[in-house]
């Protein structure tokens, strides 16, 4: 029930109101108007849009799993998390970002930039995984074998992150190719991160820092960065066997 579930009320209702507000913007594009970030009805487009995940995965939880709006957010914000899931999170985000480490290529003007830009990561990102890890991927992975459900995460979110590209203007400058491999790459990450500790806060921070060291980084090595992402990718599904082994014994 809860497979169909998820399809029925995360994954076709985040993906139509998404997709809905891209026709929208699309139209009033060839009318005219000036949308984007330069305009309110630019902004209240992108909010719209950038919020789709995060409503639906808190509409799933609330009706499939029971869950009270407050619940899912101390979960959101549960920072009390075993050592061993923060030190995880250090080791993959030292791998994905070493090429840029490497050839010194993160730009911190000041201490507080990176502060600020990690909570605007938060709103801007981090309640994705409300959606996509905490909801969409669990579901998939009672069903499906774990690469398979994060293959078909992978696509969806593309999907859904494209879609807001076009809604917020930056399609146009997009790397496709370089951004599919980062999101591929952190889908893999994320997932087993979620697997391991079974932390929604885990997730929103991951996702919200690696956002947050993309904007800072301004030079790396491309070759260098793809063998770390496949690196990552590997560490990712030995992270995850290693979570189910751990849940079998202690059953």
């Amino acid at each position: 029930m809860k497979s169909k579930a998820i399809i029925k009320m995360y994954l076709l209702p985040t993906l139509l109101q998404i997709t809905v507000i891209a026709a929208l913007v699309g139209i009033l594009k060839l009318r005219g108007f000036e949308l984007g970030y330069n305009s309110l009805l630019g902004i209240l487009f992108i909010s719209l849009a950038g919020a789709s995940s995060a409503l639906w995965g808190i509409v799933y939880q609330v009706k499939c799993h029971s869950k009270r709006p407050l619940e899912i957010l101390k979960d959101f914000f549960n920072i009390k998390q075993s050592v061993k899931s923060y030190t995880l999170v250090l080791i993959f985000l030292v791998l994905d970002f070493s090429s840029v480490i490497l050839n010194k290529g993160l730009k911190i003007e000041s201490l507080l930039l990176p502060l600020l830009l990690f909570f605007k990561a938060i709103v801007f990102g981090g309640i994705e995984e409300l959606g996509w890890r905490y909801s969409f991927q669990p579901t998939l992975e009672k069903k499906i074998p774990y690469i398979a459900s994060t293959l078909i995460t992978f696509v969806c979110w593309g999907v859904w992150h494209l879609l807001f590209f076009y809604i917020d203007g930056s399609l146009g400058n997009i790397h496709v190719l370089g951004f599919l491999l980062g999101l591929l790459t952190n889908s893999f990450i994320l997932s087993a991160l979620f697997a391991y500790s079974n932390s929604l806060w885990i997730c929103v921070m991951t996702h919200a820092l690696i956002n947050t060291f993309s904007q800072m980084s301004i030079n790396d090595n491309v070759l260098l960065d793809y063998i770390a992402k496949v690196i990552c990718i590997f560490l990712a599904v030995y992270l995850y066997h290693v979570s189910q082994k751990k849940r079998t014994i202690d059953k």
